[in-house]
């Protein structure tokens, strides 16, 4: 399970919720810690604790391999985000994806293997969104 440090878990939670995933509630009054699921993804949000700049990642944060990524791409265009990016269609690790980026930055990836066929660091039952 990814864990991202965010500042507002509840803002999070309702960004992740938009994405279809479902809250398995947060803990803390407000919240410091939640998880959120879509399919066999989840993703933990855990409340940063200092006024530090929120450690992003090089590039993506979280990559979540999907059956579909192009009909999850005009899915996600219809709600009221940040515009995902357009498709990639990168030819060195065979697969097709699109970035969102969270309200605290992190860019969450969702790809397609064009070659679904288990390689270096994947199997047939990865997460699925």
């Amino acid at each position: 399970m990814a864990v991202l440090q965010v500042r507002s878990v509840a803002r999070s939670v309702a960004f992740y919720e938009a994405l279809g995933f479902a809250s398995h509630g947060g803990w803390g009054d407000p919240p410091l810690f939640a998880i959120v699921q879509r399919g066999d993804v989840t993703i933990a949000l855990d409340k940063a604790r200092a006024d530090d700049p929120i450690p992003l990642n090089q590039w993506w944060a979280v990559y979540i391999y999907v059956d579909d990524a192009k009909a999850l791409r005009e899915e996600f265009a219809t709600l009221e985000l940040r515009q995902p990016t357009e498709m990639h269609f990168p030819q060195h690790y065979g697969c097709i994806d699109f970035d969102v980026v969270d309200p605290d930055g992190h860019r969450i990836a969702f790809g397609q293997s064009l070659h679904p066929v288990p390689g270096p660091g994947l199997n047939e039952d990865r997460g699925r969104g």
